[in-house]
């Protein structure tokens, strides 16, 4: 039989595009005078620089599927570090299971979807289509994040504000210079995951209130998250919402709209919306629903609005490097939602 080793191989790691050195804007300005998929990848990536060179408009990066496992992690932390996204909505497991992983030094392999699952799972290697990861680094993970909040006063917490103590412990113990979390902490840019126990965050919080034994725990808050990033919205009125994939944090992003509505507070819809996607809309399912579909709910105004039918690794390197390599970015503010969020009452 393999062994563990056979499998992740030191020279199949995955590595992250970096789209700093690739200039594609004259591509994708081309690519406005064809058809299909690639008209729509221009028309997306020219609303995202709109939504950049509109120094009122906070953006908000939503992040679904798996990303980081990918190799787009420094897709993210550039545009963090350049001020191209205020607040990033995720899933957990893009947050937790694949970029802290990484800040821990642990890796994505490079593998293949014609394989043996069982054979993996006598390994413990865990399979994402075409990619590996060590089971065994995904528990120290779990453990790392049950260590964080044994650390932390006994309270409700959003998953920002536990996250934020992530970013905070990899600054303390200098790990993770180059990861998604600590770049956002260090930058006030908030992260998000309205579905955090649904990763290995879960783990380690299950693992910590288990053996609690009734003593009061660390728990996560999830009406606190929709409250905090509605106050995003309603310190910052004018947005636009870059979406990778759809689930849960395209609509939780989509909502906040509708929760200022609720506290009778006037709100504009989003004045930008894009979104990469290979849902189908006809299941009715949230993933695939148009943004006009959205413009429906008083969610996203239909002026500047894009889909984009295609894979994450192939479309989002593209629409972002068109908006550094633009400058689109330059003279942005940086707006720094943490700070605020801390000192709100």
């Amino acid at each position: 039989m393999a062994e563990k080793k056979d499998f992740l191989k030191p020279d199949n790691i995955i590595k992250h595009i970096d789209i700093t050195k690739y200039n594609v804007v004259e591509l994708i300005n081309d690519m406005g005078d064809m058809a299909f998929q690639a008209r729509n990848l221009n028309r997306a990536a020219n609303i995202f620089k709109m939504m950049l060179e509109d120094k009122e408009c906070a953006v908000y990066l939503t992040l679904a599927g798996s990303l980081i496992s990918a190799g787009l992690k420094k897709v993210v932390v550039d545009m963090i570090k350049n001020n191209m996204c205020d607040a990033i909505i995720s899933t957990g497991a893009n947050i937790i299971d694949q970029d802290f992983l990484e800040a821990l030094g642990f890796y994505h392999y490079k593998g293949s979807q014609f394989v043996d699952d069982n054979e993996l799972r006598e390994l413990m290697i865990d399979r994402i289509y075409d990619t590996y990861i060590d089971e065994e680094d995904l528990r120290v993970c779990d453990m790392t994040i049950a260590e964080i909040a044994n650390s932390l006063e006994p309270r409700p917490y959003s998953s920002r504000e536990f996250i934020e103590e992530i970013g905070k412990w990899l600054v303390e113990n200098n790990r993770g210079e180059d990861s998604i979390i600590r770049t956002a902490y260090e930058k006030g840019v908030p992260i998000f995951c309205p579905a955090f126990s649904d990763c290995s965050a879960g783990f380690g919080l299950v693992h910590h209130q288990y053996h609690r034994k009734g003593k009061d725990v660390v728990s996560i808050d999830s009406a606190k998250d929709f409250l905090e990033l509605t106050k995003t919205k309603i310190k910052n009125p004018t947005t636009g919402i870059y979406m990778i994939g759809g689930g849960v944090p395209k609509n939780f992003t989509q909502d906040i709209v509708v929760a200022c509505e609720v506290l009778d507070i006037d709100a504009d819809m989003h004045k930008y919306a894009i979104q990469i996607t290979v849902a189908d809309e006809r299941d009715g399912g949230l993933s695939g629903s148009t943004l006009k579909e959205a413009s429906s709910w008083g969610k996203v105004e239909t002026t500047y609005e894009q889909m984009v039918f295609s894979e994450a690794t192939i479309a989002f390197p593209l629409i972002t490097a068109y908006g550094y390599h633009t400058r689109a970015w330059e003279g942005r503010p940086e707006r720094r939602f943490n700070d605020f969020l801390n000192n709100e009452e």
